[in-house]
């Protein structure tokens, strides 16, 4: 059996909360989310009509709108209620807003490539300009739904200082951001569950935001993960999805499968420490120091460490971990924002990189949030293959 030791706090077993916004506070986020939304699809139907001059009113000057605030509107209500219709409408706006994102830019550079067109004397009709780039925003919608929905399995080898005999050369699974609930369900999770069935592995590790966060039958999405029984285990550790409110019931619904929910603690598997922190904990560094430093990690054995964020990075490093597993950046998961989180996140947004003793692998994540389309990103699963780095 698995040796334990742990820290658990009140917020551990309860389910810890950052500092909420008031009424007042959500009202005004909500609001300015909303305007500027607004203001994209303005820009957007502004552009058509000045370039295309057909006659008729487009269904999607009324239509476009509508979606916006629907998009809104369903991300509010379906933290609070489950029904079909919320689910529904919201994957239709989410899929409009994917595709808004890039007919604003392509809008911009409409204007754009018509001012230069202009500067150059360059015979090019309006409508061919505006037929040109929105088209091409169209496209790239399109394509990030396919790319989406494409499962990969990208593999990567780690090594390890002080590894176990028992781990070297074996693999082990990482898969996070699942955001199972409005959007996708316990089909696509029976396609992540089948695809690591063909991989084998010795162990599979979840960092995180399994769940989107909306209101869901819990249980009836995390069932599939009964299929799977893997030899080392597979352990899990909330995500800033699962943090929204109380984590109890989604640690217990992952708890009704046979996942073993790492609640701020460490088990050691054949020699090898895995330890988990729930990603509330991990944003105040003397909590996180103090659970690591609890958890009385041998450092002459190598450790993995599942924490949701690719943060908090001194701490982790401090407590002598070896390996860090995390996802939440989703790579950008859609152009541009992909810069945006390279900004954020620097070389820590995807890959295996090093902070000083410790190396951090974060993925780009197996689902996504809001607008369901990748472009530029994968969705993956990450085959981790175990190597010894020496010092035996």
């Amino acid at each position: 059996m698995p040796r334990e030791t742990g820290y658990k706090t009140a917020a551990s077993s309860r389910g810890h909360h950052h500092a909420r916004r008031t009424p007042a506070g959500i009202i005004y986020f909500l609001s300015i989310i909303t305007a500027i939304l607004l203001a994209a699809n303005a820009f957007v139907l502004a552009t058509w009509n000045h370039f295309y001059t057909a006659d008729g009113f487009p269904w999607w000057e009324a239509g476009a709108p509508v979606l916006t605030l629907a998009f809104v509107a369903t991300t509010v209500l379906g933290r609070w209620r489950e029904h079909f219709l919320i689910r529904w409408v919201y994957r239709i706006s989410a899929v409009w807003l994917g595709f808004l994102n890039f007919a604003f830019f392509a809008a911009a550079a409409a204007w754009i490539f018509s001012a230069v067109a202009t500067l150059l004397n360059w015979q090019i009709g309006s409508e061919t300009i505006a037929k040109t780039f929105l088209g091409a925003a169209l496209l790239a919608g399109i394509y990030g739904l396919i790319n989406a929905s494409r499962l990969r399995v990208t593999p990567i080898t780690v090594k390890l200082p002080h590894l176990p005999p028992a781990w070297r050369g074996r693999t082990a699974v990482l898969v996070t951001d699942l955001h199972l609930g409005n959007v996708r369900g316990e089909h696509f999770l029976r396609r992540v569950v089948a695809r690591i069935k063909k991989l084998q592995p010795r162990a599979v590790f979840i960092s995180g935001d399994m769940f989107d966060g909306t209101r869901a039958d819990f249980s009836r999405l995390a069932e599939p993960w009964q299929e799977l029984v893997v030899p080392g285990g597979i352990y899990f550790v909330s995500g800033n999805h699962e943090e929204f409110g109380e984590r109890a019931p989604f640690l217990e619904a992952v708890r009704q499968t046979g996942i073993r929910v790492l609640d701020n603690e460490m088990v050691t598997v054949d020699g090898l420490q895995i330890a988990g922190v729930h990603d509330g904990e991990t944003h105040d560094p003397q909590v996180y120091r103090t659970l690591l430093r609890t958890m009385k990690l041998d450092g002459r054995r190598a450790s993995v460490l599942l924490a949701h964020q690719p943060a908090g990075l001194a701490v982790a490093a401090a407590a002598g971990i070896s390996l860090q597993l995390s996802g939440h950046t989703h790579r950008g998961q859609v152009w541009p924002w992909s810069w945006l989180a390279a900004r954020v996140h620097g070389r820590f947004t995807y890959g295996l990189n090093r902070h000083e003793t410790l190396q951090v692998l974060t993925s780009s994540g197996a689902g996504t949030w809001g607008p369901p389309l990748r472009v530029g990103t994968k969705s993956e699963i990450v085959l981790i293959r175990f190597e010894s780095a020496g010092a035996a």
